[in-house]
């Protein structure tokens, strides 16, 4: 058996994760029994079902997308791990996914699976992808996106396993024009660590990374997202909302490197953290890095608690103090999960983050 080699909180990157689960994940065993699987499709349209990082052929789907062996490989330390059979997604110039979202949902049962995928977009090419992760157990994941001139791939990541550890990690190269907007939402019970690195390549190219973040009792959750302008007239955005309750930790690491020769580069950070109780712990990290001149860039973090104020207008007017808390919750998160452009999808991540929000009454 091989030795698992994992990242130190001692390295900067990786101070505020916590990895010490993995390492037991890792040697646990599948049961390969996994129930209710339907109920996490959204839509009707193409969909794949990995369960323990291998497809369930009969439940799936594919349409568009093949199951094979992945020509992706990375450098990052639980990404390299992703090798092996995986799923790619390629799209031709002008072309598009069938109406609706492509729907993955990964479904662990114990154990470790490591799944590697690379979307390749040619010139005003438009995709929409639908991942979801449940159950218990280590699900790590490496994402090679390539997006070829003004083609626009919308991505949303659920994650609502019931315990266990989701490490995704995302390395995409956008080329002029080009558009990809990805949201993720954490609701559910297991810690994760969200990594990306999504160069703009090409000028005008357009980024957007960012979601919720929701954890209680002792879960963590950590992201760390890196946007590099590499050519002119670039624009991204970095939006990210967490919340914290009970013991719970939340960190967010988001930087924008702007290269000399990225001219008129428009970035904008807004990391905001939510403390439900004063036990939960939420760390914040905007970093700009710029070496160009003629830029717009901006970067905002605050951390605090529920407005005592509204707190105390709406339980004047009859609504109990949980629910109230719930409602005023759920609105620092709204603008989060508003960039999902399927209505469908829009709603069921909402959904999600509500009956998050709803256990607490």
């Amino acid at each position: 058996m091989s030795v698992l080699t994992l990242p130190s909180t001692r390295e900067e990157a990786w101070r505020w994760s916590d990895l010490s689960g993995l390492e037991a994940l890792s040697a646990a065993h599948a049961t390969g029994v996994a129930a209710d699987l339907d109920s996490h499709w959204i839509g009707d349209g193409p969909r794949l079902l990995f369960v323990d990082g291998r497809l369930d052929a009969g439940r799936s789907r594919p349409g568009p997308v093949t199951v094979g062996t992945v020509d992706a490989a990375s450098t990052h330390p639980l990404a390299r791990l992703a090798g092996g059979d995986g799923w790619t997604l390629a799209v031709h110039k002008d072309g598009a996914t069938p109406p609706g979202a492509i729907e993955i949902v990964h479904v662990a049962t114990g154990g470790a699976s490591h799944v590697p995928a690379r979307i390749v977009m040619a010139e005003d090419a438009q995709a929409s992808i639908v991942e979801t992760y449940v159950g218990d157990g280590w699900a790590n994941r490496l994402t090679r996106i390539e997006l070829g001139r003004s083609a626009r791939l919308m991505r949303a990541i659920r994650l609502v396993q019931g315990s266990g550890f989701t490490s995704l990690r995302d390395e995409a190269v956008l080329g002029a024009g080009a558009s990809l907007v990805t949201t993720i939402l954490g609701a559910g019970a297991g810690g994760s660590r969200l990594d990306a690195f999504v160069t703009l390549d090409g000028a005008g190219a357009y980024a957007e990374h960012g979601g919720a973040l929701l954890a209680r009792d002792s879960q963590r959750h950590d992201a760390a997202v890196v946007v590099r302008h590499a050519e002119p007239e670039g624009t991204s955005r970095q939006l990210w909302r967490a919340v914290a309750d009970d013991q719970a930790t939340t960190s967010m690491a988001a930087r924008v490197e702007v290269a000399r020769d990225a001219q008129k580069t428009d970035g904008e950070q807004s990391l905001r953290g939510l403390m439900l109780k004063r036990t939960a712990t939420v760390n914040l990290k905007p970093e700009l890095e710029i070496f160009a001149d003629d830029v717009k860039c901006a970067h905002g973090a605050t951390v605090g608690e529920l407005d005592a104020q509204a707190l105390f207008y709406m339980t004047s007017r009859g609504i109990t103090p949980d629910r109230a808390r719930a409602l005023l919750t759920q609105a620092f998160i709204a603008d989060a999960l508003s960039r999902i452009g399927d209505e469908p999808v829009r709603d069921a991540f909402q959904a999600a983050a509500e009956a998050w929000l709803e256990e607490r009454i």
